[in-house]
């Protein structure tokens, strides 16, 4: 019996791990078209999913403005932005592959 409910324990844990996440990070160094850092400034993302190739359908996308830091670094949390097209919760990720398409707005 003791072991019944080892194996139990053991198969609820890892259907457990296995849930889809509601949002996940994404960071960039942010730099404009000479290569040069741009600290300290808001800027533009846009961010698509995309489902089967790098050219695929965008099953969402969304927008965020954050403000870089000392070194021009940027953090999102991708399905938390405004959301633009889909909805991130629905995603079917079992039907991958999926690709992120990323555009960025110095201005």
């Amino acid at each position: 019996m003791k072991y019944l409910l080892s194996i139990l324990f053991f198969t609820l844990s890892v259907a457990a791990a296995a849930q889809s996440p509601n949002a996940f990070n994404y960071q960039a160094v942010v730099r404009d078209g000479s290569g040069n850092i741009l600290a300290n400034q808001n800027v533009g993302f846009r961010i698509a999913i995309l489902q089967g190739s790098t050219t695929g359908t965008i099953v969402y996308q969304e927008s965020f403005g954050p403000t870089t830091n000392g070194f021009g670094l940027a953090n999102v949390e991708v399905g938390t932005g405004t959301v633009l097209n889909g909805n991130f919760t629905t995603i079917d990720w079992g039907n991958g592959p999926y690709f992120i398409q990323v555009g960025v707005d110095p201005n």
